[in-house]
């Protein structure tokens, strides 16, 4: 058995395949919430993903009915972008994670002290605030007394990594979001480090995704039931990890994962950026190759939002079922998904949520139907940009807590224009850390894929209806520069 552990916002999830790629036991441990001082702050504790790894490594084990011996090698996933701090080996203070948008200063500052353009330069993508390396600064700029006891910055899943073996190292995809790693050398980039006054001796080693970076501890195996000695590799990023799952090793596929944030991916062959920055470039989890992603902040967060506050215990199936009665384009409904701000296409920390085209005459169907339906619009904004870059797309392979609606699948077809499949496995990120453990076996990643990966559903875009969501796109397209000035204003407020 391979095992993978994915560790996301609101859970983590360990995950068991065969040498076949077959999934065999999955087990999901819940996170606590998520810690939101003031808007646009969001943390979480890295010790209550420790906990929550534990549990769920623990808990598929159990329910395989196999011991850790059974286990040959392990991968990991997570969350992206997160910074966590340590003295030694405690942690400083709680992570500021993926979503947190408080850093806007630190951004201005970096294009300021770099240079815009050098930034691209060494990094192939904008600083922005949702990655690393503007949260240290702010911790930096605002707590002064943490940052000077800093000796490592670990991204989430890499500090389930030291845990689990005592080692500091990540890889080239999740590295390639903290703002201070030179994707087009797959390297650390020292000229962002110095140029900011920053110590290099912070960063851990850094790996590609399928290579071996440390072993089970004899005192996590105690912990945790698994073998003392069994190889962890580098694994990735959670979107790199979910394009291996679904199989996003080669040109022409693209995937949509629909989870907390939702996320357009495509593989590259030769790395090649957005000179505007509206997508990312990083580093794929297939060695030497490249991906592009477009991002939006609040998708299935949206939903999330919607039924925690607003329908409060109702199933997200039965949400489904009430949205699917209300008519294409929600009666004239637009929503706006900016609840984190926004990545893509606008890199907007201050842009704000809302619904525009309310009446008196909607329903609340009208209203779940038009928070898909927006989701929908800004990920065809992605897919819009990725295709400018002389991507071919052919199909969109769907993923991710939205993509297990067959209603939201329907719909996504029909906004994006494309044949929207989806696989015999929907196990997302878990399973793609699995494979790149399971990657040593086959010799690469492409290969275990062309194993593992199978289509088993799909449905393609109606003419009539696609045309009608394609005008519908337009004018959500200008909601955004109408609202922009407007949300700069309730923020400075």
């Amino acid at each position: 058995m391979w095992l993978g552990i994915d560790v996301g916002t609101g859970s983590s999830r360990a995950l068991l395949v065969d040498e076949r790629g077959a999934v065999r036991a999955g087990f999901t441990a819940l996170h606590e919430d998520m810690h939101m001082e003031r808007p646009l702050w969001a943390e979480q504790r890295p010790e209550n993903w420790w906990d929550a790894v534990v549990q769920a490594v623990r808990g598929v084990l159990a329910k395989a009915g196999i011991t850790g011996a059974d286990v040959k090698a392990i991968g990991l996933s997570g969350q992206m972008h997160g910074l966590v701090l340590l003295d030694g080996e405690q942690v400083i203070r709680p992570s500021l994670i993926w979503c947190d948008q408080r850093s806007q200063a630190q951004v201005d500052f970096v294009n300021a002290t770099i240079g815009r353009e050098n930034v691209l330069r060494y990094t192939a993508n904008p600083v922005l605030t949702g990655f690393t390396l503007p949260k240290l600064l702010w911790v930096r700029d605002n707590e002064p007394a943490n940052f000077a006891r800093v000796t490592k910055m670990l991204l989430p899943k890499d500090y389930v990594r030291f845990k689990l073996t005592g080692d500091f190292a990540t890889e080239v995809s999740d590295a390639s979001g903290t703002s201070v790693f030179d994707v087009v050398n797959r390297r650390w980039s020292y000229e962002m480090m110095d140029g900011l006054g920053l110590d290099r001796a912070i960063l851990p080693r850094c790996y590609e995704s399928s290579e071996v970076t440390g072993t089970i501890s004899a005192a996590v195996a105690d912990l945790t039931g698994l073998k003392a000695g069994t190889p962890v590799v580098g694994g990735g990023g959670d979107q790199a990890s979910s394009a291996v799952g679904n199989g996003i090793v080669q040109e022409g596929i693209v995937s949509c994962t629909l989870g907390t944030s939702g996320v357009v991916f495509a593989h590259m062959e030769k790395v090649a950026y957005d000179p505007a920055g509206r997508v990312h470039t990083f580093c794929h989890a297939v060695r030497d190759k490249w991906h592009v992603m477009g991002v939006t902040q609040g998708a299935g967060l949206s939903l999330q939002w919607f039924r925690n506050q607003l329908a409060p215990g109702t199933a997200y199936d039965t949400l489904m079922d009430e949205a699917s009665t209300s008519p294409a384009g929600s009666q004239g409904l637009f929503w706006l998904p900016y609840l984190m701000g926004e990545r893509t296409p606008h890199l907007d920390a201050t842009i704000r949520g809302g619904w525009v085209g309310m009446t008196a005459s909607h329903k609340r169907a009208d209203l779940i139907r038009s928070i898909i339906e927006g989701v929908s619009y800004s990920q065809r904004d992605c897919l819009d940009i990725i295709e400018c870059l002389g991507v071919a797309v052919s199909d969109v392979r769907a993923s991710g807590g939205g993509a297990q609606s067959a209603f939201w699948r329907r719909l996504l077809a029909q906004i994006l224009n494309k044949r929207v499949v989806t696989l015999e496995t929907r196990e997302g990120s878990a399973y793609g850390a699995a494979l790149l453990a399971l990657a040593g076996e086959y010799g690469s990643v492409p290969e275990v894929c062309k194993v593992a990966i199978r289509e088993t559903d799909a449905v393609s875009p109606d003419p009539s209806d696609a045309a009608f969501y394609g005008k519908a796109h337009k004018i959500y397209q200008d909601l955004y520069p109408a609202l922009k000035g407007i949300c700069r204003d309730i923020a400075a407020l």
